[in-house]
């Protein structure tokens, strides 16, 4: 699940001798300290296959075992998703190399096929499952799908996962810090230089 460490999402600002918060600044900063994973999500249309990094992968209930993922609208995954209503989940480990990351997460599967010279499988729904620098996987069936803005979050149940090793799973703090990774900016967690963040390229 999500982990807040100290996070003021509306109000930032100077503290009083009385330990309360003053002022409105908005710093998008603050969203940089919730807790993510990296993941490598996978989906289908007829013939073609595809896969995307997030950071965005979430449990929501235990029973049935449900997780949700959140994709941008523009992504090709989100097109595969949308027609297929199934998706698979790859957990990367801290070992995942930045150029693999860089395969999937700054790439578009409509200019470039993804796969090629990748190791897959394809699972019970019939979407890729990521093998390689994966911890754990899953797959899940839509069962909803919530419009929010330039992303769609779909609520999925999951209808299969095994975990491949015991390898310590990639945060994306970790990713940031540790391997000096980047934000593409069709990430739900990208923020731009001008609210707060560092803008990157991608």
């Amino acid at each position: 699940m999500t982990v807040v460490c100290g996070l003021f999402l509306e109000r930032h600002g100077d503290r009083t001798s009385e330990g309360h918060v003053t002022g409105g600044k908005m710093n998008l900063k603050a969203l940089q300290k919730l807790g993510y994973g990296m993941y490598i999500v996978g989906s289908y249309q007829g013939d073609r296959l595809n896969g995307q990094v997030a950071n965005t992968v979430f449990q929501i209930t235990s029973e049935p075992p449900t997780v949700a993922v959140s994709i941008n609208k523009k992504n090709l995954t989100h097109e595969f998703i949308k027609a297929t209503r199934v998706f698979s989940a790859s957990i990367l480990h801290e070992a995942t190399p930045l150029t693999y990351i860089g395969r999937f997460g700054f790439w578009s599967g409509r200019d470039f096929d993804k796969l090629k010279d990748t190791n897959y499988q394809r699972g019970v729904t019939g979407a890729p499952i990521f093998i390689d620098h994966a911890a754990a996987y899953l797959e899940a069936e839509v069962t909803q799908d919530v419009d929010v803005g330039t992303h769609t979050i779909f609520i999925g149940k999951i209808v299969a996962s095994e975990v491949l090793s015991e390898d310590v799973c990639m945060t994306y703090d970790y990713y940031h810090q540790v391997k000096r990774g980047k934000t593409p900016e069709n990430a739900p967690s990208y923020i731009a230089e001008n609210k707060g963040g560092t803008k990157q390229d991608g």
